[in-house]
């Protein structure tokens, strides 16, 4: 069977994050100043084989952590859905 991970890679909610703060500054100056706390992350999608959604999501996880994200900065979030 084939599903779809969509995986959200954020920096740590402890950590200045320097992309957002700049994204933010440029809201205010094109007078959005309603928009604020902006965070910049990653957006990725896989598309997985697997013989059920549950070893799908161990194969997703296992790729997050070998890989995807550096736990020291960043943590991770997906959902799986069957194609």
């Amino acid at each position: 069977m084939n599903f779809l991970a969509q995986i959200n890679v954020m920096p740590l909610k402890a950590l200045l994050d320097p992309q957002g703060k700049a994204v933010g500054a440029s809201l205010r100056n094109i007078d959005l100043g309603q928009i604020n706390n902006v965070r910049i992350g990653k957006h990725i999608t896989l598309q997985v084989e697997a013989t059920s959604k549950e070893e799908a999501h161990k194969l997703v996880d296992e790729a997050c952590r070998k890989l995807l994200h550096n736990p020291i900065m960043e943590y991770y979030e997906f959902t799986i859905s069957q194609e």
